[in-house]
């Protein structure tokens, strides 16, 4: 079973935006250069680096989607009270 996980995200207000940064990063457009244009989270700056975790560190909603992802695979936008994040799965332990 994974204990740990290692993401990186991306932050928005809205789907919509969510959704086109989806896109342009499945056409080819870097995720950690999307996070640092666009992510509201501070982590942003790091490309939307968040590092390694465990369950209960994030939020359910979150949690739920990036523990059942594959390495290197970016989420559809996932929301939480905090926003529209875009997840990619950098590792698992």
């Amino acid at each position: 079973m994974t204990t740990e996980v290692k993401a990186s995200h991306i932050l928005v207000k809205t789907e919509e935006e969510a959704q086109k940064l989806y896109e342009e990063i499945k056409n080819g457009k870097s995720f950690a250069e999307a996070a640092q244009e666009h992510s509201l989270c501070p982590s942003g700056r790091a490309g939307g680096d968040l590092g390694y975790f465990g369950r209960g560190m994030m939020v359910k909603p979150f949690e739920d989607v990036v523990f059942n992802m594959q390495v290197n695979e970016i989420s559809k936008p996932v929301k939480t009270q905090f926003g529209w994040h875009l997840i990619q799965l950098t590792g698992k332990n």
